[in-house]
């Protein structure tokens, strides 16, 4: 989900809490009975924040931000008390959101079972919004079904193979429960994309013949971390830098780039077989000479093959100083096609009648009403409606699907190896069991060495696992 980059005021924390109540942490609140919130009776939509990071934020503004009916952010969980408190300043200062926020100190919730206790403010048929650090996803879902919630989640919804047996599992419970669940791939819901989707499966380019995907730039985020800090754990530090660590999002190949892979896959109308691939770890100390310890690569170059034979190339690099290439790409036998221009979702999607995708040779490119343009916003109206007029929308499966397919091009490159869908659906290397006994005491998924550094793929000396 995009980072809320909202105004925020000059208001203190101590002015805020002043009007809104001191914030709840879980140790203050356990055992307390949060009463319903629910308006029984009427079609107002409660929503749950579950993650209030930067995409957590995004998401919550999106919901409110969606038309038909009454919809009220009413809880707020995250594992840190100041990255709740930015996400509800954030909230709070903007007026389209403030009037449709409803969280007092006692439904802003702390620690790792905060996420249990913001869906306990909600009845069924209400939205919890997961936007933790992928590991938890199953967690987090597992308990919303129980509760008869509807979800929407971020991407990737996996990172590995036992989890993605997992998740489909629960995606098939809750689509018997008839809960309607959004996953936040929105190139399906950039309306440009939807078109240009009908115009090649209805024969435009005739047939798909190759495709590529670039994403390629410096490093941003949680790319690079430096060793965990004395005034942290482990655990702690690993899921506050999430895309450093494989066990808790897949790294930054999942995270960065299954969103071109998904639209990519979306457009050939398939899943590829099967992936090979390369990547490594060329500068790994900071510029004052202190090791990175994340184990991400800094470049990947993965070769997808789909079942007919063709191919597409994915290229991913995270390296100051060089060409940046952010964009997607189809060639038919009838012409070729740009996907995105810029970015994940960047407009306008454009047709050519040759290979040169030259202006002058150009047929067709997308235009959009001002109101169809953020897909970001789409996938929620999206979702909402559906929810509203009690249509089917279960959207798991595609979210675990295209998960697979970008993991299994991860860990080609971390392995050195040809790696299947099965291979990868199939690999038994769960990163982090037990991630719903978790606790701030639990020992981190993933260990040090005695130099601090953790394990790191390993490619022709690590065959079947990714370190």
């Amino acid at each position: 989900m995009k980072d809320a980059n909202r105004p925020v005021t000059k208001t203190t924390r101590r002015e805020l809490f002043q009007t809104t109540g001191r914030l709840a942490a879980v140790s203050a609140l356990a055992g307390v009975a949060i009463p319903s919130v629910h308006a029984a009776g009427t079609d107002l939509i409660q929503v749950a924040l579950i993650g209030c990071g930067g995409r957590g934020t995004g998401a919550a503004s999106n919901a409110l931000a969606t038309k038909g009916g009454p919809i009220r952010l009413v809880a707020m969980a995250d594992l840190r008390e100041e990255q709740l408190f930015k996400s509800y300043k954030a909230l709070y200062s903007d007026k389209e959101t403030n009037a449709k926020l409803d969280v007092p100190a006692d439904r802003q919730f702390v620690g790792f079972d905060s996420y249990k206790q913001a869906m306990d403010c909600l009845k069924p048929g209400d939205v919890a919004i997961f936007a933790t650090p992928p590991a938890f996803r199953w967690v987090h879902f597992k308990y919303a079904i129980e509760k008869g919630l509807n979800v929407f989640m971020e991407k990737p919804v996996t990172v590995d193979g036992p989890t993605s047996k997992r998740m489909l599992e629960l995606g098939e419970a809750a689509s018997k429960k008839n809960l309607k669940v959004g996953v936040g791939l929105m190139s399906r819901h950039s309306r440009a994309m939807q078109e240009l989707a009908k115009k090649v499966h209805d024969g435009a380019l005739g047939e798909i013949i190759l495709q590529r995907g670039y994403r390629m730039h410096g490093p941003v985020a949680y790319f690079h971390s430096l060793p965990t800090p004395n005034d942290t754990t482990d655990l702690m530090y690993q899921i506050r830098r999430f895309h450093s660590f494989l066990w808790a999002s897949g790294g930054n190949y999942s995270d960065f780039y299954i969103h071109i892979i998904d639209h990519l896959n979306w457009m050939k109308n398939a899943l590829p077989v099967k992936a090979q691939a390369t990547g490594g770890r060329h500068y790994r100390d900071s510029p004052r000479g202190l090791p990175y310890i994340d184990q991400n690569f800094d470049s990947y170059a993965v070769e997808y093959t789909y079942a007919d034979g063709t191919k597409f190339f994915f290229d991913g690099r995270s390296m100051d100083g060089c060409q940046n290439i952010y964009s997607s790409y189809m060639h038919g036998t009838k012409g070729s096609a740009i996907v995105s221009k810029t970015g994940d979702i960047g407009l306008p999607s454009s047709i050519y009648k040759t290979q040169s995708l030259r202006r002058p040779d150009m047929i067709w490119e997308s235009k959009l009403k001002p109101e169809d343009r953020d897909p970001y916003q789409n996938e929620w109206d999206d979702l909402i409606a559906a929810i509203r007029k009690d249509l089917p929308y279960n959207e798991v499966k595609q979210g675990v699907e295209t998960s697979v397919v970008t993991s299994m091009g991860r860990m080609a490159a971390h392995t050195g190896q040809e790696i299947t869908f099965n291979d990868m659906l199939n690999c038994k290397h769960e990163f982090a069991p037990g991630l719903d006994t978790l606790t701030a005491e639990s020992p981190a998924p993933l260990k040090a060495d005695k130099d601090g550094k953790y394990p790191v793929p390993n490619p022709g000396l690590n065959k079947t696992t990714e370190y």
